[in-house]
């Protein structure tokens, strides 16, 4: 089976210089990186969850995940300024190939009734936003393990510049998106 990075060098970036007349190899958009991102606001009472988050993603990213502390205080929320209130991990070359790999072969095939990514999950600027509502959909994790099931944000930031390069993009990628 063919590497999703192999695919874009060798069928997508000549596709898209033809449907969209560029001259250059340059021109055609690429994927930038891969940002995962977490909240873990509800497990904020309980270090020992945070911990097992922090493991999870570092399992499923292969990368530290960094904190992100509230920039203000929310009293509706219970949240003081300053409280670490999320996780993220943005991944870059190598590890970012590897896992939007892992991610349209192995892991959105595995989500209960899955109909494919809608085409309003990719916004103006050509980046695709995914909502996961189980983190268990990961090969890597094994549900035996796991204490506490948490949900997670995927955005996969690209240079398109618009929606329309950046949906061809992710569909010659071979990403499952909903047909209509």
């Amino acid at each position: 089976m063919n590497s999703i990075r192999e695919k874009y060098k060798k069928e997508v970036v000549p596709q898209m210089k033809k449907e969209f007349n560029l001259s250059n190899d340059l021109e055609v958009p690429r994927i930038k990186k891969v940002v995962v991102n977490v909240g873990v606001g509800k497990f904020l009472k309980d270090s020992n969850q945070i911990e097992d988050i922090a493991k999870s993603i570092s399992t499923i990213t292969g990368q530290k995940p960094l904190s992100t502390k509230s920039k203000k205080s929310i009293a509706g929320f219970k949240i003081r300024e300053g409280l670490e209130v999320g996780m993220k991990v943005t991944l870059r070359g190598e590890r970012m190939w590897n896992f939007v790999e892992k991610l349209v072969q192995a892991a959105l095939p595995r989500v209960k009734d899955f109909h494919g990514l809608k085409d309003s999950a990719v916004d103006a600027s050509g980046n695709l936003n995914i909502g996961i509502k189980e983190h268990l959909i990961f090969p890597e994790i094994l549900p035996e393990e796991v204490k506490n099931i948490f949900s997670l944000e995927v955005t996969i930031v690209t240079d398109a510049h618009d929606r329309a390069k950046g949906l061809t993009l992710f569909k010659l990628l071979g990403f499952p998106m909903e047909v209509k």
